[in-house]
Formats: C-alpha cells, sequence, structure tokens
C-alpha cells in the first residue's frame, strides 16, 4: 500500500463514539463521502457516508451526539486473500455505484483500501462516471445593488467584485461548469450593462443568456421573468455566495423528496461571547462559558422545479422568504431544506468578504487571475 494511500486510509478512520460534528469535520478535510468506523482491534465494523448523517440530521439527531446510530451496518469489502482483487473490486464498484471498497484480513482488520481513482489510468474501466453535460440551468440572481459592500459597489457591481484577483462572477460560474452545468442564465439589473459586456469580452465553455430587470423586484420577483425560458428542475444563487461540492446530489434529493423548492443550509459554528445559563424553576442548573452553537444557514442557493413559476405574479416584488411561504400555503411539504458542510463563501457584507478573501482557493473555480 502507498504511502499516500495508508495516509488516507488513516484519515478515514473513526470509532463509533465520534460526535456527529467530528464526523463531518473529516469529510471536509479529507473531500471524501464515506468514512470506516472500527474498534479498538482495528476491525471494521461500519460505515458512515455523508448520507447517513445528513439523514440523522434531518431526523432530529444534534450533531454532538455519536456516530452510532446512523452508522451502517451493512457494508462492501474484499478479503485481502481474495483473486484478482482489483477487478473484484472494480465489479463491486460497478455494481454498487461506489468509489472505495475496504479491504480487510481473515479477521476482519480493515488493512486496505481500494479506489475509484486507481482504475482511471484505464478510463473504459473506471467505476467512477465523468461529469456529463447537465441539462438542469442555473440562474444567478445578480441584479441587486450591493448596498452592504458600499463604497465599493458604488463603483463596480457585486458580481464583478475581486476575489483572489477573479471576479466573484466567474468564481460562481466555473464552480458550477467543472460539474458539467453549460447552461446559465443572469437577471441583471444594477450597472448591468457592465456585467454584460464584461462576461460577453471573455470566452468560455459555457452559455450565458442575460436577462433584464425593469425595476428591483426582490430576491425572488425577477423569475417571473424566466417562466417561458426553464421547463427542468434548475439551480438559483445569488451572486454573492459560492457553495463547494457537486450541486447533482443536491438535486437528486430534491427529486426524491418531492419538493418545489429546497433550500441549501450550510453548517456554521457560532461562537456566543457570554456565559449562559441553564436553569429550571428559577434555580440555577449550570452555566455553560462561551459555547459554541451548530446552526445551519441558508445559503442563498435553492433547487427549484418549474412549478414554482405559476406563483409568481409578473412584475411584482417578492423577496425569497415570502415564496417560501406562499409555497407552503400552496403544500407544507413542498419546501425541503439540504443539510450541506462541505464549504461555503458567502460575501455579502465586508466582514464576510474579508473572511473568503483570505480563505478561497483559486482551484475552487480553475480560473486564474
Amino acid at each position: 500500500m502507498s504511502i499516500h494511500r495508508t495516509e488516507l486510509l488513516k484519515a478515514l478512520l473513526i470509532t463509533e463514539d465520534e460526535s456527529i460534528k467530528s464526523a463531518m469535520q473529516k469529510l471536509i478535510d479529507t473531500a471524501e463521502r464515506i468514512l470506516f468506523i472500527t474498534d479498538s482491534k482495528g476491525f471494521l465494523v461500519g460505515t458512515l457516508t455523508d448520507g447517513d448523517i445528513r439523514r440523522g440530521i434531518i431526523g432530529g439527531m444534534k450533531l454532538s451526539e455519536s456516530v452510532r446510530k446512523i452508522m451502517s451496518l451493512k457494508f462492501v469489502s474484499l478479503s485481502s486473500t481474495a483473486d484478482d482483487l482489483r477487478n473484484k473490486a472494480r465489479q463491486l464498484m460497478l455494481k454498487h455505484r461506489i468509489e472505495h471498497i475496504p479491504v480487510v484480513d481473515n479477521q476482519g482488520v480493515l488493512v486496505d483500501l481500494i479506489l475509484g481513482a486507481d482504475f482511471l489510468e484505464n478510463e473504459e474501466n473506471t467505476p467512477i462516471s465523468p461529469q456529463k453535460k447537465k441539462e438542469n440551468e442555473v440562474v444567478i440572481m445578480a441584479g441587486g445593488m450591493g448596498t452592504r459592500l458600499d463604497p465599493f459597489t458604488k463603483i463596480l457591481p457585486k458580481p464583478l467584485l475581486p476575489l483572489k484577483g477573479i471576479p466573484v462572477i466567474e468564481h460562481i460560474l466555473a464552480g458550477f461548469h467543472k460539474f458539467g452545468f453549460s447552461k446559465f442564465k443572469l437577471i441583471l439589473n444594477y450597472k448591468k450593462e457592465m456585467i454584460k459586456l464584461f462576461l460577453s469580452d471573455n470566452q468560455y465553455d459555457f452559455d450565458i443568456d442575460f436577462v433584464y430587470e425593469g425595476e428591483f423586484l426582490g430576491t425572488a420577483g425577477g423569475l417571473h421573468l424566466l417562466k417561458d425560458k426553464i421547463d427542468k428542475t434548475f439551480v438559483l444563487t445569488n451572486c454573492d455566495t459560492i457553495l463547494k461540492g457537486d450541486p447533482q446530489q443536491i438535486i437528486d434529493w430534491h427529486h426524491q423528496k418531492d419538493n418545489l423548492l429546497t433550500i441549501v443550509g450550510s453548517h456554521k459554528e457560532i461562537p456566543v461571547p457570554y456565559g449562559v445559563l441553564q436553569f429550571n424553576g428559577g434555580k440555577f442548573d449550570q452555566i455553560d462559558e462561551k459555547p459554541k452553537l451548530d446552526l445551519f444557514i441558508n445559503t442563498g442557493t435553492y433547487i427549484l422545479s418549474p412549478e414554482v413559476f405559476n406563483h409568481i405574479k409578473a412584475d411584482e416584488f417578492l423577496n425569497m422568504d415570502s415564496l417560501i411561504r406562499i409555497l407552503m400555503q400552496t403544500r407544507t411539504d413542498s419546501v425541503g431544506v439540504f443539510p450541506h458542510w462541505d464549504g461555503w463563501f458567502d460575501m455579502g457584507q465586508w466582514d464576510e468578504y474579508r473572511q473568503s478573501v483570505e480563505k478561497i482557493d483559486n482551484s475552487l473555480s480553475g480560473f486564474q487571475p
């Protein structure tokens, strides 16, 4: 086993006592979607995927709880003594549509890991599907004035603000494109000609359609302009938010849940700078000094079914929270939340913008300044 493989396998190991929050962090750190659970002797006892965690959170589990209740006890593995190990691993990956096969010895101790990436040299036989061109369109709300970023936005519209030498809008476009999305619609208003001129002067491997608001219609009102232009489920995102990870799994989840609208909620740890009192009946119980709250924040990225257009009136001011209420009145289970923790950059305010400049990696998009 190579040094890289050894290090990766070690990074993917947890115990069943590990907290859900800690497991989430391991998935982020390794950029993988599965962890392997072993006991004190190294025996493989279960697996934990990002889907297992998501179902646990949706089911009401706290991030401080252990993974024991959500880990999977049924998993695919291979014996280290099996003949033609690589070929069997490839067959299992194709059959179960997975990208990791743990290898155990005769006692059940985890000794190796076979990755789908191991087969990339022979693309014909790889169990990893290449990124196919998606039919789903991406709509970017890029018409706001960006008043929270004054005075910068008096000169440049928010989509053109630089982030590591690259305009925010290019980060967003390329971030989706690398996962196969190639059809984009930008709803423009404030400094629309400047945005259009910049994007039109560049050559991209994807299509951009510009749609213009006559008046400011809020964070959702401008969608009525697309009623006759989109007939499939689509992604909607603000122009000040960058979401890491493949949006396809969110689209798939949206369809599985039969949602009209899915909100992408990203995990954020919020420190409370005070001692928080716990009491019962007026009697002191305990004090938690400067605790950290685990919250899921609206990222400004959504998945919408085209039926949503039927609930948006032409040329009417409408914010997203109002649209959500309208949809909930139509069908109480029509709006879902997809818990996300792969990474999220928010640039809607100066503090967040400065933090994003410090943290963001140019490889997120692929553009070079």
